[in-house]
């Protein structure tokens, strides 16, 4: 079977997952080139800030949801067989409000605090006697929590051992990518995982993607559970999550989805009004006395989450007679949507490669 040239565009959590799966095909041979790296901490590149964890958010129908329920089985093996890909199992608990129905967080965790989500038979409703005071609805389930720190770099290392090739770049537009591969020949398809950068790339520039700002604190602190809630009383865009990193990573207190903000240097007023949350659901962050100075902070974090309209956008299309093959707009799902994603692109590539054939 013939060789054929494949650049990858991005090195966020999408884009390593793509460039894993299609290198396990011994006739492509993969560049990826990227602005940002594993290791490097940037306002653009969501991916090391990211919790990370699994808690199933697309709606009915969606790509999303689809992504979500395909790549569950992949997590869960790496979490059971692979250790040193730095993911854990944790119990979870999702506490949900009537009335933050209607805000942007309630919308956003909506699919999340359904009792009678996609996901039900994993989960346990929880009682009444179970749920704190000033909440309705309640639920349990085992989940998941990755190491960012680890996983990309185990990401990464699964590429370069399957013979893929990482370069620096940064492109202003997409046409550019065809002659960065590594051969020295021009590309044959080009896979776009550019995440936010795809609403300034020429020859994409979509409309529909802009910033969804998160701000978290990496703290010391164990909490022994892993919890979110449906919104607060402290603003419609403000959220709140705890989810204990594996292998040492540390716990992310959160958070905030501030659409189409592009601001780099965390609050110290929604910093601090995070982690008083995140006690008050999960006193076990704070056991001696109830106060945020019993938090052992690591770092304040801001990361700009890939948000689009309408879901991610997976699918091909040709520009300047060469196959582009579109994976981005995740939002804050890419951990959670990244094998059903990528496994949609293998999909794309393999057809455009027997159209090819074909000819």
């Amino acid at each position: 079977m013939p060789t054929t040239n494949v650049i990858i565009i991005g090195a966020g959590v999408v884009g390593l997952t793509t460039a894993n799966l299609l290198s396990r095909h011994k006739n492509l041979r993969i560049t990826i080139v990227s602005k940002h790296m594993p290791g490097d901490y940037d306002i653009e590149y969501a991916s090391p800030w990211a919790g990370a964890n699994y808690f199933p958010m697309g709606k009915p129908g969606s790509n999303l949801q689809k992504f979500e329920k395909a790549t569950w089985a992949e997590l869960d093996r790496l979490c059971r067989e692979v250790p040193e890909a730095g993911i854990h199992y944790q119990e979870t608990v999702i506490f949900g409000r009537k009335k933050d129905a209607d805000s942007a967080t309630g919308r956003w965790l909506q699919e999340l605090v359904r009792e009678d989500a996609w996901f039900k038979d994993v989960f346990r409703v929880l009682l009444k006697s179970e749920i704190p005071a000033g909440y309705d609805t309640g639920t349990s389930f085992t989940s998941v929590c990755l190491n960012t720190a680890i996983y990309l770099p185990w990401l990464l290392g699964q590429c370069v051992k399957n013979g893929v090739v990482l370069k620096r770049g940064i492109l202003s537009h997409i046409s550019e990518a065809v002659s960065l591969h590594h051969s020295g020949e021009l590309a044959d398809i080009v896979v776009n995982c550019t995440g936010l950068l795809a609403a300034k790339l020429g020859g994409v520039m979509d409309s529909d993607v802009y910033p969804g700002r998160g701000q978290i604190v990496l703290v010391r602190n164990e909490p022994g559970v892993m919890a979110t809630v449906s919104g607060t009383d402290d603003g419609d865009d403000e959220a709140t999550y705890i989810m204990q990193r594996a292998v040492g990573g540390g716990t992310i207190l959160g958070g905030c989805l501030q659409h189409g903000r592009w601001e780099s240097q965390p609050d110290p007023n929604l910093a601090q009004r995070i982690m008083q949350r995140s006690i008050e659901i999960c006193p076990a962050l704070a056991p001696k006395t109830g106060k945020v100075s019993e938090l052992s902070v690591i770092r304040h974090g801001v990361g700009l989450r890939p948000m689009r309209k309408g879901g991610p956008r997976v699918e091909k299309e040709r520009i300047g007679g060469v196959w582009i093959v579109h994976n981005y707009g995740h939002g804050g799902y890419g951990y959670q949507a990244s094998y059903g994603s990528a496994w949609e692109v293998e999909k794309l590539v393999e057809g455009i490669l027997g159209e090819k054939a074909r000819l």
